[in-house]
This record gives C-alpha cells, sequence and structure tokens, in this order.
C-alpha cells in the first residue's frame, strides 16, 4: 500500500504526516473528540473524507464557528427525521444553522403545539442516543428527483443548484457542484433510516450531538416570499455542552426579562397601536421623558460640537430621490408613491441627506465655512416587511439623529477622526462602554462612484479607526451605494452586540448635486460629505438603553427620580414641599400620597424601578430630614434637607447609577 504525505495545519503550526493510502481525516484527528469536521483546500469535509497526497488538513473544532453551524444543522437533520417519524405526511423545507440554533421548515396540516414540540424533542433525544451515522452520497440530479419525487420542496432546490441563496437559507442544500444527499444509518446494521438533500458536512454520528432543545415554532414563507406557500417552522439551539446550553437558555431567560416591548409595557414608556399600524410606536409621558432627556444632552453636545440645527419635511418629490440614486438603490425600503399635484409622485422620505444637500446649495458657500457641520432630529419612513418588524428596534417609521459634514478633502481626515470620538464619548455618557468597530466596504454590485474614490475613502476611515485602539472587523461589501462607512458596535449589560452609531464617507452624492464651495484661491471646489447618525435612530437606542438598564435607567434618564413615601399621612405635606424645591433645581420627584400602605409603596416604586424613594417620618420632620432608600434595598437615614437634595442633583448632573 502507497504512502500519502499530508500537512496538518493547526493555526499557524504545521506537521508533516505519512499516511496511508485510504487514511481518512477520522483516521488523522483520532482521539481528539472536539474534531468534529476538517477543512480541506478551503472546503469543509466530513471526517470521513479521504485524504490525498500533498493536502493540507486543517481540523475544525466543534465550538468553533464552523464547528457550531455542523453540530446545528446536524442537529436540524435529526429534528426533520423525528417529526416524518411523528408526522409522516409532513414535507421537508429547509433546515439550515441560524445565530445560537437552527430550524426546519415543514409542510403540515395543522400547525405545530407545544406537546408536539415535546414530543419531537423526545424522539430526537431516542435518535440522538441510536448513534446513527451521517453518511455522504453524491447523486445525479435525475437520480435525486427519483428519490425525492414525494418532497416538492426539495424538488425545487434541485432545479436551484448554482443559483442557491444564503439569504433564505438554500444553499446549505445545494451548490454550484455535484448534488449530495446524507443518509442516516443504523449504527449497528448500516440499515438506511431517513434521509435529506443536503451539502453537508456533517457530524460523524448523532451520538456526537452533546445538548440541544427545541425552542418554539412559528409561521414562515417558503423561502421568505409572501408568495410561496405558508409552512410551519420549528427553532432549536445545539451546543458543545450541556453546562453551555444551560448558560444559553439562563442568557435568554434573562434577555427577556430585559425585553424592550415588556418593560415598554409594564412601565407605561410606549406602545405601537394597531390602529396606527405595525413599526409605528407613540410614547408616552413617561417615556416621552426619557425620550426628551435623550434628546435634550445630544443637542446640548452637538452644540458645544459646533454643529447646527436644521429641519425638513417629512415628504418631497420624487425627483429629489431620483437625483440622489436611492429611487435606483433603496427603491425597495420606500414606501410608494403618492400622487398629487397632477401626477406628481410624493414619496414619504427615507433618509435626510438629499434634503440636507439642498440646504448646502442653497447659496454660495466659501472654504471659511467648512467644515460645515448640519444636524437634525429627522424622522423618516422604511417599508420594512411586516415579519422583520420588532418593537422599536426595526420600525417602519422613526427619527434618525442625523448629520452632514461637508468639508474640504484636506479637512477629511482630521473631521472623521473627530466625529469618531464625539460619537464614542458621547455613547459613553449614555452608559454604553464595550465597542468594536466594523469597516462596511464596497459591494461590487451595488455602487455609484469611481474605484479610486472608493479606495481612498475606505483607507481614510481605515486609518481613522484604527486611532481608537479598538478591534476593528471587516464587513465586505456591506457598504451603502455611495460610500464605505465605519459602524459603532457596541455591547450592552448582558454582552449583546447592537450597531450603534455609523459614520459613512462620501464622494458621489457631492458629485450628484453638483455641490460646490469657493476655495481660497478662488476656484470652485466640490466638498467631501460625512454622513454620520450616532444613535442611528432615537427609537432603537431608546430600545437599546431601555434592555441594556433593564429598565433602571440611571437618575438622569430616569422619568421620576425620585419618589416621596411618607410614613404617615401627616408627612405628606412635608414631602411635597420637599418635591417643590427639588422641582425647582430641574429635579422630578413625585410623592405617594395614595392610601396604600407604605410597604406598598416602597413595593409600587420599585417596580417602577425609581433610583431614589425619599422616607419622611415624626422625627424626619422634626429634624428637617430625610431618609433615602435605594433600589438595592439599602437605606441611608437621617440626610438633611438641603444635602439630600444637592445629592440628588450632583448624582443627576454626573449622570452616574445608582
Amino acid at each position: 500500500m502507497s504512502d500519502v504525505r499530508v500537512i496538518i495545519q493547526r493555526d499557524s503550526e504545521r506537521e508533516e504526516r505519512v499516511v496511508t493510502t485510504g487514511t481518512t481525516a477520522a483516521d488523522l484527528f483520532s482521539g481528539e473528540r472536539t474534531i468534529v469536521a476538517a477543512r480541506v483546500a478551503g472546503e469543509l469535509k466530513d471526517l470521513a473524507y479521504v485524504v490525498a497526497d500533498g493536502e493540507e488538513i486543517e481540523p475544525v473544532e466543534i465550538s468553533s464557528e464552523d464547528g457550531l453551524n455542523i453540530l446545528r444543522h446536524s442537529t436540524a437533520h435529526v429534528m426533520a427525521q423525528a417529526v416524518q417519524e411523528l408526522f409522516p405526511e409532513a414535507k421537508l423545507g429547509i433546515g439550515p444553522p441560524v445565530k445560537d440554533g437552527f430550524y426546519y421548515d415543514f409542510d403540515v396540516e395543522k400547525p405545530f403545539t407545544p406537546d408536539d414540540l415535546k414530543l419531537i424533542e423526545k424522539r430526537m433525544q431516542e435518535i440522538q442516543k441510536r448513534g446513527q451515522r451521517f453518511s455522504r452520497r453524491v447523486v445525479t440530479d435525475e437520480a435525486a428527483r427519483d428519490e425525492l419525487a414525494d418532497e416538492p420542496y426539495k424538488l425545487e432546490l434541485i432545479g436551484l443548484k448554482g443559483s442557491a441563496s444564503h439569504d433564505d437559507g438554500a444553499d446549505v442544500e445545494v451548490g454550484a457542484g455535484e448534488l449530495t444527499i446524507y443518509d442516516n444509518l443504523d449504527a449497528k446494521t448500516g440499515e438506511l433510516c431517513w434521509k435529506d438533500l443536503c451539502r453537508g458536512p456533517h457530524l460523524p454520528t448523532t451520538r456526537v450531538i452533546p445538548a440541544f432543545k427545541l425552542m418554539r415554532n412559528a409561521a414562515a414563507y417558503w423561502r421568505g416570499s409572501e408568495k410561496n406557500p405558508m409552512l410551519q417552522r420549528i427553532y432549536g439551539t445545539a451546543w458543545p455542552s450541556k453546562d453551555e446550553l444551560k448558560a444559553h437558555l439562563e442568557f435568554l431567560a434573562e434577555a427577556e426579562k430585559r425585553d424592550h416591548r415588556k418593560l415598554g409595557s409594564e412601565l407605561d414608556l410606549f406602545s405601537v397601536p394597531d390602529e396606527i399600524g405595525s413599526g409605528l410606536a407613540v410614547f408616552h409621558p413617561r417615556g416621552g421623558i426619557i425620550r426628551r432627556a435623550m434628546e435634550d444632552y445630544s443637542r446640548r453636545r452637538h452644540e458645544e460640537e459646533g454643529y447646527e440645527f436644521v429641519y425638513t419635511p417629512h415628504a418631497t418629490k420624487g425627483a429629489l430621490f431620483e437625483k440622489s440614486g436611492h429611487l435606483d438603490w433603496y427603491a425597495d425600503g420606500m414606501y410608494p408613491p403618492m400622487q398629487l399635484d397632477a401626477g406628481v409622485d410624493y414619496y414619504l422620505k427615507p433618509m435626510n441627506c438629499p434634503m440636507h444637500n439642498l440646504i448646502f446649495d442653497a447659496r454660495g458657500r466659501s472654504y471659511r465655512e467648512l467644515p460645515l457641520r448640519m444636524f437634525e432630529f429627522g424622522t423618516v419612513y422604511r417599508y420594512e416587511k411586516s415579519g422583520v418588524v420588532h418593537g422599536l428596534t426595526r420600525a417602519r417609521g422613526f427619527t434618525q439623529d442625523d448629520a452632514h459634514i461637508y468639508c474640504t478633502r484636506e479637512q477629511m481626515g482630521e473631521e472623521l477622526d473627530r466625529t469618531l470620538t464625539f460619537v464614542l464619548d458621547l455613547l459613553r455618557d449614555y452608559g454604553l462602554n464595550d465597542f468594536y468597530l466594523e469597516l462596511s466596504t464596497k459591494d461590487p454590485e451595488k455602487f455609484v462612484g469611481s474605484d479610486e474614490a472608493w479606495e481612498e475613502a475606505t483607507e481614510t476611515l481605515r486609518k481613522v479607526a484604527e486611532k481608537q485602539g479598538l478591534e476593528l472587523v471587516a464587513d465586505p461589501g456591506g457598504a451603502a451605494f455611495y460610500g464605505p462607512k465605519i459602524s459603532v458596535q457596541a455591547r450592552d449589560a448582558i454582552g449583546r452586540t447592537w450597531q450603534m452609531s455609523t459614520i459613512q464617507l462620501d464622494f458621489n452624492l457631492p458629485e450628484r448635486f453638483d455641490l460646490e464651495y469657493t476655495a481660497a484661491d478662488g476656484t470652485k471646489q466640490r466638498p467631501v460629505m460625512i454622513h454620520r447618525a450616532l444613535f442611528g435612530s432615537i427609537e432603537r437606542f431608546f430600545a437599546v438603553l431601555l434592555e441594556h438598564y433593564a429598565g433602571a435607567f440611571p437618575a438622569w434618564l430616569a422619568p421620576v427620580q425620585a419618589t416621596g413615601i411618607p410614613i404617615g399621612d401627616a408627612h405628606v405635606e412635608y414631602l411635597q414641599d420637599f418635591a417643590a424645591e427639588a422641582k425647582k433645581k430641574g429635579l422630578r420627584v413625585e410623592v405617594d400620597a395614595s392610601s396604600d400602605r407604605m410597604q406598598k409603596k416602597i413595593r409600587n416604586a420599585q417596580k417602577s424601578k425609581v433610583p431614589f424613594m425619599i422616607i419622611a417620618g415624626d422625627e424626619d420632620v422634626a429634624n428637617g430630614a430625610v431618609s433615602f432608600r435605594y433600589r438595592d434595598g439599602s437605606q441611608e437615614n437621617g440626610i438633611p434637607r438641603d444635602q439630600a437634595l444637592a445629592k440628588l442633583v450632583d448624582v443627576v448632573e454626573r449622570r452616574v447609577q445608582v
């Protein structure tokens, strides 16, 4: 038997090994239980893959991104097998891995119930214990159609070979090359137990699946199109260990407690009435206080930074968005036009930038005015599909804290640096401190302007981002059509990542709008345009902060900063006088003068997540003092009134959490 030379590549280490012909990837990594697949020449392979002479083999750990995807996709197959064993009439859709889990779509007569999910999970556990082997088999298109004649959705996927999309998960089933079917084979007899059209790779056996759980089911259109049949989707999660599964479920429970939609209702902050429409929120008085405090502080900081405020209308003639390019590149995200003025198309604006360009162009500009920083709280409207609308974080109408900076080419680097520093500092003021940056570059299929301009803009942004000393992550093809961007990604109190501010460098819209300024030598020059949204949208940032703080806002943002709680009726007037003094100092203080018992009033204040409870009894009144009770239940007694007021003012002014 001849020898085969292969290279084992582990990170930066390379090991040459001589093995016999017929050696598999599993043989190379025998005894390494965390290795679930191999990467050969950039392609993922099952461990059953037979290695060839000269190949570089990289082991794939189950905890790596690729390993987790293989684990979760293999678990999706086990779920589909369990469903078809329990519901033989079920037709198979697609079952890709997704962030933290997987799903599989099924065509069934009736939606799955919670009891059905329990039965399916129990059957999955039985299949897992049997240790069925995942076995890859290459088939022709004709053979695949014959074998899967009773699976109409799989037949459609076979016809997509070479054009399957990642967006709807079809690319996990068919690629550009050969078709493959994965057989689940009995561990002892090798008998076929189940099969599915799939590209793979998969785990060696079902027994290698360490821990999984089914989460929920929902309706979903086949391949994400409203024109297609409605299927039933089951979501699940799978992890490399039971401890990691437990930690994930605990994380989800904590995230559910922090869900801004739930907290928004409990704390009476906002709602999304059916009468108005999906994705269109109204803020209630207490939510309005928080929003105003957010906006007021932002306005103040922008004024200090040299921004000038502008205002623009909510609708415009369509010709403006033809000029900007939005109707060419963004029409699907816009509301349909309204025909007014003898057939002229008017659109609700999805962006503020074209209108800001008109303000710049309203009169001649001199180099002495640059950089010109325009800022607006501008409400925009984007037609999001109903399936992706989610509370305040994915809405159809929202207000951007939108700025556009016009500067010279020479000012560009310094202005970007200054802008990014301003953005990060302001986000820190709101209590977010854990960041990384993402650099989105040109989509080769969707851009305007020259390659040279894009290259210059991208490199300028890269240098500016690197100066911050934060992790910089590439986002290839993620830029808007008019220029590359830096996105600030912030991690919240439980480690979730949210995209916050974006900074985009644009040489193209000034060209389209023929924007000019008069340079020092009297020539007409084209300004550079920087697009910058600091919060992204007020609504979304509100939701992020609500979840970050779990509703317990720091005092400067809290709708009620302190609640007066009298020990008895005789102490109500004393606390009302204290509250009146506090209000003169700009504080938001209420007194609970209801007939509830004192302990009930304390519980109500705790439920409302009020930062301070101000308690007063006979001794406090006699001494001209109050007692502080904090959110954690601790108490500070006998504080003189003037000191108590000074402490409240100090905590609010320093924007600290208590």
